[in-house]
């Protein structure tokens, strides 16, 4: 894990980047800057469970073009999840959580991934262990309103006015954050379909 100091506030940002892309910094970008965060970890999974792992390129590559595209030295590109052996979001958090107690974190994910976080492992147990910041993506504007987390968290809202408390709020809070949405896609680059940024 990336070396920290006790009382930052890191931001948590995983997936399996595959590739990443200008999107994926966009969210970094406005997750670091509107939350007020020391440190970003981009955190590039070995595998996720919602996905083939056929179409998943190797780690050591994903890990590769993260670092190539991600420039802000507040932005930490790490793997320890495969030293861990763990691709559930809650075991992960368990265990950056306890080895790291005097952090502030807060989960950042874009909007597109409300749709389906209700079919994560103990998704609950995630809302209630750290406080969550979902960052606008094309298509998704609307998905805080509908989605089944935010309907069972509603009353753990923090105004997007307040996001820079937010990762020194007690769990469950989250936010919403709109801003600039880029149009770029891991699926559509991974299928040659041309798409404008």
């Amino acid at each position: 894990m990336p070396h920290v100091e006790p009382g930052m506030t890191v931001g948590l940002f995983g997936g399996s980047f595959n590739p990443p892309h200008d999107g994926h910094v966009l969210v970094a970008d406005i997750a670091l800057r509107r939350l007020r965060l020391d440190q970003l970890w981009w955190m590039v999974t070995p595998g996720n469970p919602l996905k083939s792992r056929r179409e998943l390129a190797p780690l050591a590559d994903r890990i590769a073009l993260s670092e190539a595209i991600t420039e802000n030295p507040r932005i930490k590109v790490t793997a320890f999840e495969q030293s861990l052996g763990q691709s559930y979001t809650a075991r992960t958090l368990e265990k950056i959580r306890a080895r790291n107690p005097a952090i502030h974190f807060v989960w950042v994910m874009g909007a597109d991934n409300l749709k389906t976080f209700d079919r994560w492992q103990r998704w609950q147990e995630i809302a209630r262990s750290v406080p969550i910041a979902i960052v606008d993506r094309p298509g998704a504007t609307l998905a805080y309103l509908s989605s089944k987390m935010a309907q069972t968290f509603d009353y753990a809202r923090v105004d997007e006015e307040d996001a820079a408390l937010l990762a020194r709020r007690p769990a469950p809070a989250w936010t919403f954050l709109h801003g600039p949405r880029s149009r770029l896609s891991s699926t559509a680059l991974r299928a040659g379909k041309p798409v404008r940024g």
